[in-house]
């Protein structure tokens, strides 16, 4: 690993020994995000001015000094590691928020929490829908970066969705605007979008202007039970099919809720211990909920085992207490865990569901799935004991046949995790040659001396190769 020692101290002199920080405590909590997958940068640069970023980018392009950009560092997939070490830009003290009342937008820097961004807008009764699990913690900025979602993505949709405009640098330290803060906005490329989801590759965000919604003024919440996990599928599937919209639809299988039983000690539904399960919450207007939910109660009377609805806010609290639960539960079936967010077309939901038996099977593992049926994004768990090399080699092959059904189904090997260091190897089964060597084209334009968060996404490609699984990629012409 190269290092930048005179260029740090030309970057301490310009910002200051409060910005720009290199003690070892500092440099190691930087080092790795949710991943675990350390590596130590030269140094943590923390701006309370958006200007700063763009002294420390102008010296990074001129030095090659590499930088990643980091927000709370809740990515699962090593998107925030500084692989190449270098500079982590540390965006948290870039925090503000104001609510445009009267255009419903919001006007954040990146570092602002989601869940801040959340009670901001409900407070003057609007909505801000895009949810993940971590948005207490997350931060805006990271969202953009992976594009997230959550579990309103089936009926609102993903980060994408609500990103009206952009402001940030480029790698040479120039400072851009993507959009302006109006509903329409057509001149000249969309280069907005290039930058949601490009994982702080192409360019560092450093606020955001983002749609919102009125506030949904009614919820309803239903919990249902299923004999097996394929009519559980087969039932959301003819939900969908009478045109119910819920703006959450959470599945969760056998496994997932026999761990979150264990772990709070009452069964989901008495008598039904460990039966997959749907967890239906509606919202909108109290015309449109009471109509769709006398739909959704006619369609549980005719598949579901057992259902039960909420009959108040804090007894929907108790029904969320499963699907809570279950992610941290599962630890008790291994100590280790290959959690793949991947992304199902609805065609393909009771084709998959015979693949995940198929594959619990011959891996003999435990692979816990629960997630997002509204939008096809279940979170698939390979559960294994990182000591055992049996498991840790089977946890592999799982992964790794996993992905190329995935992409053999139309489906997606990521829908809102990224591809960071840890979904890299699986790049080529989703993308052609053709298709990678655009986004290498188009990374070359914007960072041609490579200093944005390098080493990711394109740097480490290989064929997985064993001998239960064979890839047909569908641009091999042999």
């Amino acid at each position: 690993m190269k290092l930048f020692t005179t260029t740090t101290a030309l970057l301490k002199r310009k910002l200051g020994a409060r910005v720009v920080r290199t003690d070892d405590e500092t440099r190691r909590a930087a080092s790795f995000d949710s991943s675990k997958i350390p590596f130590l940068p030269e140094a943590v640069i923390f701006p309370s001015d958006e200007a700063e970023i763009g002294v420390l980018l102008t010296l990074a392009n001129q030095h090659g000094v590499p930088v990643t950009t980091r927000g709370r560092g809740t990515t699962l997939t090593g998107a925030a590691a500084p692989v190449r070490g270098g500079w982590v830009l540390d965006m948290l003290a870039l925090n503000q928020i104001e609510i445009d009342e009267e255009a419903g937008m919001a006007h954040v820097q990146c570092g602002a929490k989601v869940g801040d961004i959340h009670r901001a807008a409900e407070a003057v009764g609007w909505f801000y829908p895009p949810d993940p699990s971590s948005k207490d913690y997350c931060t805006i900025g990271g969202n953009i970066a992976c594009n997230a979602g959550g579990m309103h993505g089936g009926k609102y949709g993903v980060t994408r969705d609500f990103i009206v405009a952009l402001r940030g640098f480029l790698p040479t330290g120039e400072y851009v605007e993507w959009g302006t803060a109006t509903k329409k906005f057509s001149a000249g490329f969309n280069m907005r979008d290039l930058w949601i989801g490009s994982e702080g590759m192409l360019g560092v965000v450093t606020g955001a202007v983002l749609k919102l919604i009125p506030k949904p003024a009614e919820r309803w919440t239903v919990l249902t039970s299923f004999p097996d996990e394929t009519r559980a599928l087969q039932a959301a599937l003819a939900l969908f099919r009478s045109r119910v919209q819920p703006a959450i639809c959470e599945f969760l299988d056998r496994e997932s809720v026999l761990c979150a039983e264990r772990a709070t000690g009452q069964s989901v539904f008495p008598g039904q211990a460990g039966r997959p399960v749907i967890l239906l919450e509606l919202a909108g207007s109290k015309a449109d909920v009471s109509e769709q939910s006398a739909a959704v109660l006619a369609w549980a009377g005719s598949h579901a085992t057992a259902h039960r609805v909420a009959k108040d806010r804090a007894e929907a609290e108790q029904l969320w207490a499963v699907r809570r639960k279950c992610s941290g539960a599962m630890f008790e079936l291994g100590d280790a865990k290959l959690n793949e967010d991947i992304v199902i077309p609805m065609r393909s939901y009771v084709k998959f569901a015979k693949f995940l038996k198929r594959l619990k099977r011959e891996s003999g593992l435990h692979v816990p799935t629960f997630g997002h049926l509204a939008d096809g994004n279940l979170h698939v768990n390979i559960m294994y004991h990182r000591a055992d090399k049996k498991e840790t080699r089977a946890a592999e092959e799982a992964v790794q046949l996993l992905m190329a059904t995935v992409v053999s189904l139309g489906g997606a090997i990521s829908g809102e995790h990224g591809i960071g260091l840890a979904k890299t190897p699986f790049l080529r089964i989703q993308h052609s040659p053709a298709q990678i060597r655009a986004m290498q084209a188009v990374k070359a334009a914007l960072d041609p001396r490579g200093i944005l968060n390098p080493g990711k996404m394109f740097d480490v490609f290989h064929v997985w190769k064993h001998e239960k699984l064979t890839v047909h990629l569908p641009w091999d012409h042999k």
